[in-house]
């Protein structure tokens, strides 16, 4: 493994710091100054960042929360606004989020312990799905709406393909559920302006396997090790720590 990964998967930083640390003249491999972030290192390697060993790795942790609607998707927000982490019950460790939900949206996040479990599950090559419940103010048609599924182009912006179906109708709004692999900022809220409608609520209902079931808001639930690493496969599993 490449010492900069090595770094940023036992939580020391992130590659792109782990690089600037390493070109400083700050880590050291078996003694000696290590001069580019391509070198390679083993568990039997001894790491030393300004003089200090990397810290033990711990195994990935993996939670499902009920992102409620009103929470910023940060640890600190500039402007003030209550955020996700700080929200979260007292007993949980530091944990970073699987990509983000915008303030007005609620629903499944997951949060991990591991930053490079969180970069992997929030790349759209992962192929897993994201699930939405929608209601939008305005009328559409199937048929409108299945003319997404070879993807669309937005002000010059490509998403690929889409899953719309329309639940049920309730007075002047529409409830739909939406799936889409690529998650790009306020990608559901921009497809159903283009469609004509004006999203006032949006729920997350699943990220890949994992689901939001019957979990009241605010709620936090933590997933099996296992259940992890069948989802990740072997090989991914054991890269990235997850041991069963």
């Amino acid at each position: 493994m490449r010492i900069a990964k090595a770094m940023a998967q036992a939580g020391l930083c992130s590659r792109r710091d782990a690089e600037r640390w390493i070109e400083a003249g700050r880590v050291c491999v078996n003694g000696k100054v290590l001069t580019t972030p391509a070198h390679v290192v083993s568990e039997a390697d001894a790491v030393l960042v300004d003089g200090e060993p990397l810290p033990a790795r711990h195994a990935p942790r993996l939670w499902r929360y009920n992102k409620p609607r009103g929470l910023v998707t940060s640890h600190k927000d500039p402007e003030g606004r209550p955020t996700v982490f700080a929200n979260l019950p007292d007993d949980l460790p530091r944990v970073v989020s699987v990509g983000r939900l915008d303030i007005n949206t609620e629903g499944l996040l997951l949060l991990t312990t591991d930053g490079a479990l969180a970069r992997h599950l929030e790349l759209p090559s992962t192929g897993w799905v994201r699930r939405y419940r929608v209601r939008a103010h305005g009328r559409v048609s199937q048929r409108a709406l299945d003319t997404l599924k070879d993807g669309v182009t937005i002000d010059g912006m490509r998403y690929g393909p889409i899953e719309a179906k329309i639940e049920r109708t309730q007075g002047s709004n529409v409830w739909l559920t939406i799936g889409l692999r690529e998650g790009k900022n306020r990608e559901v809220k921009r497809i159903a302006e283009h469609l004509g409608l004006s999203v006032n609520r949006l729920i997350r209902t699943s990220f890949g396997p994992f689901a939001l079931g019957d979990m009241p808001s605010g709620a936090v639930d933590e997933v099996k090790r296992k259940v992890i690493a069948e989802q990740l496969g072997s090989t991914l599993a054991r890269e990235l720590g997850v041991k069963t």
